[in-house]
This record gives structure tokens, C-alpha cells and sequence, in this order.
């Protein structure tokens, strides 16, 4: 891996210092492209208005009309945490407005993902009135085919990238079909909700519908928002800066949902100092626990519920359910790892994309291991675990139903669902069902197809891929003058809103290794030396020994032991510096 430095204009750098940006800041904030300070205001006033994502207004008006008629409402979530989140803030929203709601998490082992016309059946067992899709149903042309042909309506609220064909729903809403200009494609399924609920209040207030109750306060629902946009790691634009910095303070001022701050809570984190860091690698983990190993209905629960006992007795069943996640992905891990180095020793070249299957794989995890093993070798890398029967319940059910269902993780510059839609081309039949982002998608297929589809897939890889695709580059701020190496700068760093295409800053400078020593059984612990000053470093999950002198890519943070705090670098990347 190269690692290289992030350029930006010494212009935008100097305009930002001279606005009162802190010297630090500007830099980190010019080389993400921000020319001025008025870029970083959170106001949610600068927030995109409802108006210009097309159809809000039609699906405003036809949940306006279900209220005032008192239909009844059904929302149909999807399994991870974005989908969670937008159900919770659908439920509290729409009864905040008036409305008759209920939600349906489909369980995924046996009906799998979207609005398919089986979870419709199971769906109509509660005669809903509409069906309401969060985080799910752009695909799902059968489902609503058959919830037409049952006379219920539905509303599609996604931001999945569509196929050629869209299902005839009463509403679509989401910025990325055909047609609609709504600037910020990044809206998580949760930011699609908050907009749809943001154009319902102003349909209802229109109509007079509040009276002289006072209206809802969507504005203490950012805390939903930002957890589900952080944790669905989506490109953080301005837009979506600005839903995660609302969600962030009303955290950080105590006003967030009880749910939410007992995830954080559980993992030991204080709620009122919370970060965009501990949305996606503490809170989001623990809520995707829940639909990666049981029912996400638990996860939809816990930020319902308004009850602090009953959210933190929910929190602890979604911490054992991630403890028991990680001990799987452990075990999976550790044999995915072994099969590709079992095919780095038989191929003479790198393949442009790989597939992994072993028949113990648990479903809910694959989409780990494929992140892991992306990482590892730089290629785009599905993995895929026996689908459940759909006869039986549960992740474990058996016999095995002869499916396959994957999860891909995909590099820069390669857009995977773009590379499976033209699988799917070129092998009428051979994948079931796929849908997904440039980065992420999930698929289906027989199981007696696997090897036909690996070879396609690495095929259509191999066209699609650019050479810069497979060149893997680590971009950094940077060398840091160690006079930034205190805890106030650590914090200043925390406060600030990083994620996806907006990346938490990254330092790199080279360093003598005083001493390395293995703590944990896991982790590196070193004693780093930059002009003359010794620092405190880690390199946590690698064992691999470090040389006398590196060039090392590095995050600042705090270590606290027995009550007092420190400066620590975190050392996620190295190569050998030259000798002096």
C-alpha cells in the first residue's frame, strides 16, 4: 500500500484561518475541498428543503389523507441499522401526527431482503391500509404487484440505486431514481424518512390538521438520523454533515432518544461527549447486532421505547448478541483468511474479484468477513453462506434450502452493483436476486451455480476495473507538528463531524521505535521517538514487528489509565523509513 498525502489550496487553507477556523482545522478542512467557513455551518436551515425530492409532496399527501381517514399504516424495515433507525423515527413521527402505525421487520434468514411478495402475505395478516418501505423496496416489483393485487398501497421510501424497472407504488421516494433532482444522492434510508415526514407536517399543517396542539418537533429525531446515516457509511456531504452535527447535539445536550443513548451507554461511552466515531463503531455494531443474529425487531424496539429501563435492558441483550457476533466473525474470519491465502498460492496474479463459501458460514456475518477480506486484498470479494429454508424460522433452520445468499464489499472505483447487474445480463437465471450500492450489494443464487458465478463475476471484474482500482493508496494528512500532540486538540478532532468521503483525519510521519511489545495477545504496544520526544503508540489487531526507523500513517487519540489521560497515536498503517 502507498501512502500518499491529501493536497488542497493554500487559498481555501488561508480563507478559512482568516474566518476563525483553527489552523489545524483549515488544513483538515481544504484538503476535504470546504473553501468557506459558511460551508461548515451546521444550521439546519441550510439544509436541502423536502420540496425538491421528487414525489415527497405526492407521499405527503397520500399519509396526510391514510390520517385524516384513520387507515391503518404498516412500515415494513429493513435488517440493519439505517433501516432501524428510519422505522423508529417513522413510528414515533407519524403517531406524533396523528396516525395508526405498526412495523414488520422482515426476518431475514427466510424472507430475505425487500418487500417480496411472501413478507406481503405475512403483511396482510394485519390488514394494513399502506405499506410503508424504509431502507428497502426499489426493487421490489413483485412484492408490490402482489400488495396491489391484495388492494393495500404502498409507499417506497429508499435510496438503493433502481433496476430498469420501478414498482408501480403509489409514491416513490428517493434521490437516486430517474428523474429526481434532489442534489444530495448520499441520503441514507433514515434521511429519505426524515424528509417524508418533514413534507407530511408541512401537508398537515397546510390542511390546519394540528389545531392548537403544537406541532410535532421533528428536530428531536436528528439523533435517529445520525446514527443511521453514520452507521449506513454513506458519503457525508453537506447535507448529511448537517443531519449527523443535529443528531450529535442533541446527544451531546442529553435530549437524544433513550435507545440511543443506552447503546452507548452499554459500550461505556457517555452520551453528552459523543462522536461521529461512536455512531458507527459503537452504537451502529450493537443495533446491527439484532438483525445480524436474531430479529431486528428488538433493535426497532429499543429506539421506540421511551422507558430508560426497558431501553437499557434491551441494550444489554444487544450487547451479548454482538459479543456472540464477533465470536462468529472471529471463527469466519479466520477461515476466509486461510482460503485466500490458499488461492494467493495458486494463482500467479491477483484475481480482479473473489468469492468465498464455506457450508457453517452464518448469513448475518458474511457481510463482515467480505468488508475484512476487501481490505486485505484489494479486490472486490463476495461471501455467501446457505440460505435458511424458507419452511423453517431462523438463521440455523434446516435442511438447507439450496440457496446461496452473498454480501459484496467492493474497492474505490469499482462499482459492484454495477458488475453483478452486467452478470446478470450476460447469465439470464444466474443470480436469483441482487440489489445494492457501489460499494455494497447482497445477491442470491443456487448453490449448484457458485462456481459458474464466481467465474463471471471475476470476469466482469476484470473488464469493468480501472487499473487505479486495484492499486491500493492510503491517503493522509500529512506530517503533525507534535506541539499538536495534547488532549485538547485530541478533543477538538473528536468534536468535529467525520464519516464516509469526509474521513477523520489521518497523520503520517516517521519515527524511530524505541521499544514493541505484544499486549493482549493482539496488539502491538510502541514507544515512538519524533525529534527528540517520546510517544506513547498502539497498533491494535497486527503483530507484524515494526523496523528500527518507519514512516508511519497514524490517528491521535486518548488513553486513560487508572484515572489519568494521555495522548496516544494509533498506528493504523507502516513502511520502512531510510536510515538516517
Amino acid at each position: 500500500m502507498r501512502i500518499v498525502e491529501r493536497s488542497y489550496a493554500e487559498r481555501d487553507r488561508e480563507a478559512l484561518i482568516a474566518a476563525g477556523v483553527h489552523p489545524l482545522l483549515a488544513r483538515l478542512y481544504a484538503a476535504r475541498r470546504i473553501r468557506s467557513k459558511a460551508e461548515l455551518d451546521p444550521a439546519p436551515e441550510r439544509l436541502i428543503p423536502p420540496a425538491r425530492l421528487t414525489h415527497a409532496g405526492d407521499a405527503a399527501r397520500l399519509l396526510a389523507d391514510s390520517i385524516a381517514a384513520q387507515k391503518k399504516l404498516l412500515i415494513v424495515a429493513d435488517y440493519d441499522a439505517d433501516g432501524a433507525t428510519a422505522c423508529a423515527l417513522g413510528v414515533r413521527a407519524l403517531r406524533a401526527m396523528g396516525a395508526r402505525v405498526e412495523y414488520l421487520v422482515p426476518d431475514r434468514f427466510v424472507l430475505g431482503y425487500g418487500l417480496s411478495p411472501e413478507l406481503v402475505e405475512l403483511a396482510a395478516q394485519r390488514a394494513p391500509d399502506l405499506l410503508i418501505t424504509v431502507d428497502n423496496g426499489i426493487a421490489s416489483i413483485e412484492g408490490v404487484a402482489r400488495a396491489n393485487e391484495l388492494g393495500i398501497a404502498t409507499l417506497i421510501t429508499d435510496h438503493h440505486l433502481p433496476g430498469e424497472a420501478l414498482p408501480r407504488a403509489a409514491a416513490i421516494v428517493n434521490p437516486n431514481q430517474p428523474g429526481c433532482g434532489f442534489p444530495s444522492k448520499a441520503l441514507a434510508g433514515v434521511g429519505v424518512m426524515f424528509y417524508v415526514m418533514l413534507a407530511l407536517r408541512a401537508e398537515l399543517r397546510a390542511r390546519g390538521a394540528f389545531g392548537e396542539r403544537p406541532e410535532p418537533n421533528l428536530a428531536a429525531l436528528t439523533d435517529l438520523v445520525a446514527l443511521g446515516t453514520v452507521a449506513d457509511v454513506v458519503p457525508l456531504d453537506a447535507n448529511n454533515r448537517i443531519l449527523v452535527a443535529q443528531g450529535l447535539k442533541r446527544l451531546r445536550a442529553g435530549k437524544a432518544q433513550a435507545g440511543v443513548k443506552a447503546l452507548l451507554r452499554i459500550a461505556g461511552r457517555d452520551p453528552r461527549q459523543a462522536t461521529s466515531f461512536d455512531l458507527g463503531f459503537i452504537a451502529g455494531p450493537r443495533l446491527n447486532a439484532a438483525g445480524r443474529l436474531a430479529d431486528m425487531s428488538l433493535g426497532v424496539e429499543c429506539l421506540v421505547t421511551d422507558d430508560e429501563a426497558r431501553a437499557a435492558n434491551i441494550a444489554q441483550q444487544l450487547e451479548q448478541l454482538n459479543r456472540e457476533r464477533r465470536a462468529i466473525e472471529s471463527g469466519m474470519l479466520e477461515q476466509a483468511r486461510a482460503a485466500a491465502e490458499a488461492l494467493a498460492a495458486q494463482d500467479a496474479e491477483p484475481r480482479a474479484a473473489y468469492s468465498f463459501f464455506e457450508a457453517g458460514w452464518h448469513q448475518g456475518v458474511v457481510g463482515i468477513v467480505a468488508s475484512r477480506l476487501r481490505e486485505r486484498l484489494h479486490r472486490p470479494v463476495i461471501c455467501f453462506a446457505p440460505a435458511a429454508d424458507p419452511t423453517n424460522a431462523g438463521a440455523n433452520a434446516g435442511p438447507n434450502s439450496g440457496l446461496l445468499r452473498g454480501s459484496g464489499r467492493s474497492v474505490a472505483g469499482f462499482h459492484l452493483r454495477d458488475c453483478l447487474d452486467l452478470v446478470s445480463k450476460r447469465a439470464p437465471g444466474l443470480i436469483l436476486r441482487f440489489g445494492g450500492h457501489a460499494q455494497a450489494a447482497g445477491l442470491t443464487l443456487r448453490e449448484a451455480d457458485l462456481e459458474r458465478f464466481a467465474a463471471c463475476f471475476e470476469r466482469a471484474a476484470a473488464e469493468l476495473a480501472t487499473p487505479e482500482a486495484f492499486n491500493p493508496v492510503l491517503e493522509t494528512d500529512g506530517a503533525l507538528d507534535s506541539a499538536y500532540y495534547t488532549i485538547d486538540v485530541v478533543r477538538m478532532l473528536d468534536e468535529q463531524i467525520w464519516g464516509q468521503a469526509f474521513p477523520q483525519p489521518l497523520f503520517c510521519d516517521t519515527f524511530e521505535v524505541e521499544t514493541q511489545r505484544v499486549v493482549g495477545e493482539r496488539h502491538l504496544k510502541l514507544r515512538l521517538v519524533k525529534d527528540g520526544r517520546r510517544i506513547e503508540a498502539m497498533r491494535f489487531g497486527a503483530l507484524d514487528p515494526l523496523p528500527a526507523r518507519v514512516r508511519a500513517a497514524y490517528r491521535l487519540s486518548i488513553n486513560e489509565f487508572n484515572g489519568l489521560k494521555s495522548v496516544q497515536l494509533n498506528v493504523e498503517h507502516f513502511e520502512p523509513a531510510a536510515p538516517r
